[in-house]
């Protein structure tokens, strides 16, 4: 199984991104679909998660209210709203899915993806 995330780039602050990640390969088993970020020199973050079955959303207090995490079971894509960016949003995004009973933490996760670059200017 393999993640592709996308949708990164360089927005002004109070900008919106939508980040996607898609799953493909071999039949992809997890229950739980997650958002971590890493900004220069600091540690791995969680965002959001989602579960697949019910939709059930998890969110990090520095992002509620301004991201939304969605997914699409049919082309096994999660989606990753954005709204009003700020500084403190740079950084390099994953995605990650697993079978975690605990979706805010990332070593809970057994796939990641390769990461997408979100730059916010002021």
């Amino acid at each position: 199984v393999q993640l592709q995330a996308s949708g990164g780039g360089l927005v002004q602050t109070g900008g919106s991104l939508r980040l996607s990640c898609a799953a493909s390969g071999r039949t992809f088993s997890s229950t739980v679909m997650g958002w971590f970020r890493q900004a220069p020199e600091k540690e791995r973050e969680f965002v959001a998660g989602i579960r697949w079955i019910d939709g059930t959303t998890y969110y990090a207090d520095s992002v509620k209210g301004r991201f939304s995490i969605s997914r699409d079971n049919a082309k096994n894509t999660v989606y990753l709203q954005m709204n009003s960016l700020n500084t403190e949003d740079t950084a390099v995004y994953y995605c990650a899915a697993g079978t975690t009973l605990a979706p805010r933490i990332g070593g809970t996760y057994r796939i990641w993806g390769q990461g997408t670059l979100v730059t916010v200017s002021s």
